[in-house]
């Protein structure tokens, strides 16, 4: 494991060795044991709290991280939905959180506001996710301890307003005061010291991490995540102002049809994008039918390997990239050191 190299407050937020966050993957794709191995690496994962079939399997799968990270803390996705009793379940998994040791939350979706005190209360850290830096000022304003903001080229849900991740990098730092982590389309070492550089705290992966090793889903899976150049993903659900971004396959083909027709009744998409399909192409390896989320850093995950070694590559990668910047400006400037950079 490489050293701690690069200092920020996000490092400092959630007492990790890298700037390096793994966002919550789903369905149950986020489980324990990949968790766990994101932890043991110095980085912080999410379990997922509505990605498991069974009621009770979330509540297994954290005291299962308890175990295989030896107590070290780490984090919980909290989706907060529209539907009635999505607040009150989520304020219900508190008390097992902390029992389990869970130090922080990834939030989306909704309102985090009606949550926040209960988790501050509990001393865990509250971390929403957003698409677009807009909506991180309100976040900001509700008391988040950080924001983090995702561009268009990310996997899942990159927003309506399709802005692009290097411009969420450059904005939100001059606009926000508590730490900014910036996701969408990252994959190498160079991105992360460019965020810092910029005056963010670190970054979020999503499907450059679908082929680490401690991951479940199928190697046929991993070997067509390996074998793409990032051109594969396709946004649907438009239509709802639900932006989707996801591999282009025989399920996007049908919903954008649907889509082109001007149909807007849900019940005529569920079946299509229901987690059932993709929970069985997860687990066989054949992805035409499901939407698998598939964002542009998928030109990156070039090989199945342990997040230990994911990560190593990466800060080896920041290092040399930070190396590069320092060469390239004359030592008379007296440039600081991009990890201690903030606007």
């Amino acid at each position: 494991m490489r050293p701690a190299t690069f200092q920020t407050r996000l490092t400092e937020l959630l007492n990790i060795r890298h700037p390096i966050l793994c966002g919550g993957l789903g369905p149950g794709v986020s489980d324990a044991r990949y968790v766990a191995a994101v932890v043991r690496a110095g980085g912080m994962g999410f379990l997922v709290h509505t990605g498991f079939e069974e009621p009770d399997t979330f509540s297994s799968q954290m005291a299962l991280c308890r175990e295989l990270t030896d107590g070290m803390p780490f984090g919980v996705n909290l989706y907060i939905g529209r539907a009635p009793g999505s607040v009150e379940r989520i304020l219900s998994f508190i008390p097992e959180m902390v029992a389990n040791n869970v130090s922080c939350v990834e939030t989306a979706g909704q309102n985090p506001g009606p949550i926040i005190p209960a988790l501050k209360e509990a001393g865990i850290r509250v971390i929403h996710k957003v698409p677009g830096v807009r909506y991180a000022h309100t976040a900001q304003r509700l008391g988040v301890d950080a924001v983090t903001v995702i561009g268009n080229e990310c996997g899942g849900h990159p927003g309506v307003h399709q802005i692009g991740t290097m411009v969420h990098a450059a904005q939100a730092p001059m606009e926000i005061d508590i730490p900014v982590v910036i996701g969408g389309g990252i994959g190498t070492g160079r991105q992360l010291a460019a965020v810092l550089a910029m005056g963010c705290e670190g970054v979020i992966m999503g499907t450059r991490m679908m082929v680490a090793k401690e991951m479940w889903v199928s190697e046929g899976y991993k070997t067509q995540l390996i074998a793409a150049d990032g051109s594969e993903s396709t946004v649907i659900k438009r239509v709802f102002r639900d932006n989707h971004r996801v591999l282009a396959n025989e399920t996007t083909k049908d919903v954008l049809a649907l889509e082109a027709a001007g149909v807007t009744e849900f019940e005529a998409y569920r079946d299509l994008v229901s987690g059932t399909h993709t929970r069985a192409g997860y687990k066989s390896g054949d992805l035409s039918r499901g939407s698998y989320d598939w964002g542009h850093s998928a030109i990156f995950a070039d090989a199945i390997e342990p997040v230990e070694a994911i990560f190593d590559r990466m800060i080896d990668d920041a290092v040399a990239a930070s190396q590069r910047l320092h060469h390239l400006t004359s030592e008379s400037i007296g440039l600081p050191l991009v990890s201690n950079i903030h606007n």
